[in-house]
């Protein structure tokens, strides 16, 4: 890039409109460090204010982008044009600007960049891959709860909503959630520490919690969580033995202090999603906390990279505080089919033991 400021005289960026028309990618020649950002960048500034982003979670997203895409400034400045973009939520005009790039060339980056992300997402979101990691996992949940009936505990699941432009006609009214905002559902699990361990993404907002779960693969394929594990949820879903052993709280108004123990317990474990998703959307304000202004079939994309960017930041030490406390997004729970085990025994169980067995709480 050059120290040009408009796209017109910039041989370079007549270069990129080029390679974009042509399906190329663009060569960056040289670094333009009249430009404030990649000043900043070149200067070893602090990140986190124009991507969000450390420089320890920067570098671990370059190595893993960097194993199947070309090496050297080019590839470091389109994945900076990106998280700019993410980070700020700006249009592709502004950051064509910040840049001093066309805004083809940026729209082009952005599409690319997201898609390059999502391909990764299995190296970053996974569950569990040996029996220590699930021991790992669960014992960090009996912690959450500081309850040793919580041993078995293998995930959290919720869901997050994420306003979006709908699309025009009949078909944008099925976006609207029960908030009567236009949607595009997040359903997420997490381990003890809020790390992602699997995502589904896309369905409208209009759609219950309940049916989305239906149509995930952990649901329909019942490939986790081992036998003898559960996942805790929240009142919006069902409880459940079979396909996918979930463990829900007892519902309102609760009945015997054993039931509201329970409970008590249930939410220290559960809470971790909610705070996963409040770590999300406080590093990614602006695509969480306002409209998203995109297509709304690219929207499943960026929510995805965002998750991946979210595990990758965690790994890497780098957090942020809550800005807002995670709202308890408590529903009625849904009808799941003929199928369907309920887990109303396993909890009652679980409660059980919480009753029976001393806390993991020291005393003094």
């Amino acid at each position: 890039m050059t120290s040009q400021r408009r796209d017109e005289d910039c041989p370079n960026c007549k270069e990129h409109s080029n390679a974009v028309s042509q399906n190329v990618r663009p060569q960056y020649c040289r670094i333009n460090l009249s430009v404030p950002v990649l000043d900043r960048f070149f200067n070893n500034e602090d990140t986190r204010p124009d991507f969000r982003l450390s420089r320890e979670s920067l570098k671990e997203l370059l190595n893993l982008l960097n194993q199947d895409r070309p090496h050297g400034w080019g590839a470091t400045i389109e994945v900076l044009v990106f998280l700019f973009w993410l980070a700020s939520g700006a249009s592709y005009r502004v950051v064509s600007r910040v840049f001093v790039i066309p805004r083809s060339t940026v729209h082009h980056i952005v599409h690319r960049v997201t898609e390059e992300v999502v391909a990764i997402r299995h190296q970053v979101i996974h569950l569990p891959r040996t029996p220590e990691d699930l021991d790992v996992l669960s014992h960090g949940f009996a912690g959450l709860a500081r309850h040793r009936a919580f041993l078995k505990a293998a995930g959290a699941i919720d869901g997050c909503h994420v306003c979006i432009k709908p699309p025009s006609g009949p078909d944008g009214q099925c976006y609207r959630n029960r908030k009567l905002f236009p949607s595009i559902l997040l359903q997420a699990f997490c381990d003890h520490q809020g790390c992602f361990i699997d995502t589904y993404v896309g369905w409208p907002g209009s759609v219950h919690d309940s049916r989305v779960l239906r149509n995930i693969p952990l649901y329909r394929q019942a490939i986790y969580p081992p036998p003898g594990h559960f996942i805790l949820a929240d009142g919006g879903y069902p409880c459940l033995q079979h396909p996918l052993p979930l463990i829900t709280p007892y519902k309102r108004p609760v009945q015997g202090v054993g039931a509201q123990r329970f409970n008590s317990y249930h939410s220290r474990a559960r809470s971790i999603i909610e705070r996963a998703f409040g770590m999300m959307k406080t590093r990614f304000r602006a695509i969480f906390l306002q409209v998203l202004e995109v297509h709304h079939t690219f929207v499943p994309h960026v929510i995805t990279a965002c998750a991946v960017l979210h595990n990758i930041c965690l790994g890497a030490g780098d957090t942020m505080d809550l800005e807002d406390a995670p709202e308890d997004d408590v529903q009625d729970e849904g009808e799941m089919g003929l199928e369907a085990v309920s887990g109303a025994p396993w909890r009652d169980q679980l409660s059980a033991e919480v009753s029976a067995l001393e806390d993991l709480t020291p005393r003094p």
